[in-house]
Formats: C-alpha cells, structure tokens, sequence
C-alpha cells in the first residue's frame, strides 16, 4: 500500500476513528464496526475486523468486505452484525459513505426510556435538528440482511438513527465528519442525561432557533477536518506504530 493511495488514506482515517473512540469512551469490548465504501468502488466496503479491541486495530488489519459477504482482502473475519447493517446502509443510502455503529453510553440511554429524543436543549444538540431518525421497533440482534434494510429503511434521508433499546448509528460523506458527529451527539446526549437527573423541566429552545443553529454549524465543516487532524496527531504522539500499512 502507497501512503498517499485514497484506498491507504481510507484505511488510515477509519483506524483514526476506531482508536480515538476508545480515548472518548465510545467503544463496547470486541463490539461495534465502523465502516466506508472503498474510493472508487462502491460495491466494496472497509470494516473493522472481528475480535480485535479498537485500540489494537492498525491499517492493515482492517477487511475489504462485498455486499455478499465475501472477504474480499484481509486476514480476519467480519462480525456477522457487522456485515448485516453495514453492507445493507452502503447498498441502500449512497450517501452513506461512512457508517459509525456504537452502543455509546450516553446516546445509547436515551434510546433506553420511553419516548427519548435528543432534545434540543444545548447548543451541541442543535446542530442535529432535524437530522435523527428513531427506530422504534427493536427486532433482536441484526443478523439478517432483511434487518439491514429495515433499518437502511428507518433511517431514510436522516444522517443518524437512533436504535430503540440498542444504540446508534452515524453516516457521513467523510470518516472526519461522521465521527464529529459521533463524538458531539455523544456529548449532546451527556449533557441531557446529566440535566434530567436534576429532576427540572429541560429549557428546549423553538424549532426556528434550532434550525438557524444548526444552518451555523454546518457552515463551519472545517471544524470537523481541523478536529479530526488533531486525533491524529496525538495518535502519532502517544500511539507510535499506529499506522502500520503492512500485515
């Protein structure tokens, strides 16, 4: 693999996102995947490898998986789940370049009471007005291709969908984008939890607000970028070795 090839890029920024997931406490053991298309074939995508803790897993140990199935390239197999949601979301929404799919604690409780909803109460959850879809019909875990599609399903044109009594699931353009928005709804949804622990009203501010909010932060999407360099550079710093591009 060439450093500067899109394929080893890919490679390197999805591993960025694994590794800084375990820093902000959004991993679950061996669980959970994130995913993108390969540049220029869409038919593939990447996906972390099964039974690797996030924090272990290099460039090279990352699969290239079909919508069939098959192991294209790499040494491991993929978690059955893993191939189940992932590959049906690419397949189904070709806006979904990247797929982020975790039990995060926060985000993961309010898809836990009754209703729960991110409400729009702090200034981090603006910036998803409008872009959260919620799955109400748990169905077990995801091991059907049909369970794929419903969720690709429920998720329709929303960039995030929250999986009633489960947890969550990101999709962007860019892994840089998509885990900004991971790690911001994670925070949104801390900040909630936290707040309704007091046991007061939550101050929601109007829909007109929440819009113009959210039309703010979108327009600075190079915050995204200039955050997603820093996690690198202090994986370079603290995590030597991380990059590997050879098995």
């Amino acid at each position: 693999m060439l450093a500067n090839d899109p394929v080893t890029q890919a490679r390197i920024d999805l591993v960025t996102a694994l590794r800084a997931a375990v820093r902000h406490g959004l991993n679950e053991g061996v669980c959970n995947h994130f995913s993108m298309t390969v540049p220029d074939r869409e038919d593939l995508f990447l996906v972390n490898p099964q039974g690797l803790h996030w924090s272990e897993i290099m460039p090279a140990d990352l699969v290239v998986a079909d919508g069939d199935g098959n192991i294209i390239e790499g040494k491991y197999p993929v978690e059955p789940t893993a191939f189940f949601i992932h590959a049906r979301l690419h397949a189904g929404n070709a806006r979904a370049k990247v797929v982020l799919h975790t039990h995060m604690p926060y985000a993961t409780a309010l898809t836990s009471i009754r209703d729960g909803r991110l409400e729009m109460c702090t200034q981090n959850a603006f910036r998803y007005w409008n872009r959260i879809a919620y799955d109400e019909a748990y169905a077990g875990v995801a091991l059907s291709a049909e369970e794929g599609d419903r969720m690709c399903r429920a998720m329709g044109d929303k960039d995030i969908l929250f999986l009633r009594n489960h947890g969550v699931i990101v999709s962007g353009p860019t892994v840089a984008q998509a885990y900004d928005d991971l790690y911001y709804l994670e925070r949104a949804a801390m900040v909630q939890v936290l707040a309704m622990q007091t046991g007061r009203p939550l101050h929601n501010i109007d829909a007109a607000l929440a819009e113009h909010t959210a039309n703010q932060i979108a327009g600075e999407a190079q915050q995204a970028f200039l955050h997603f360099e820093s996690l690198k550079r202090l994986l370079d710093k603290d995590e030597p070795g991380w990059r590997k591009l050879a098995a």
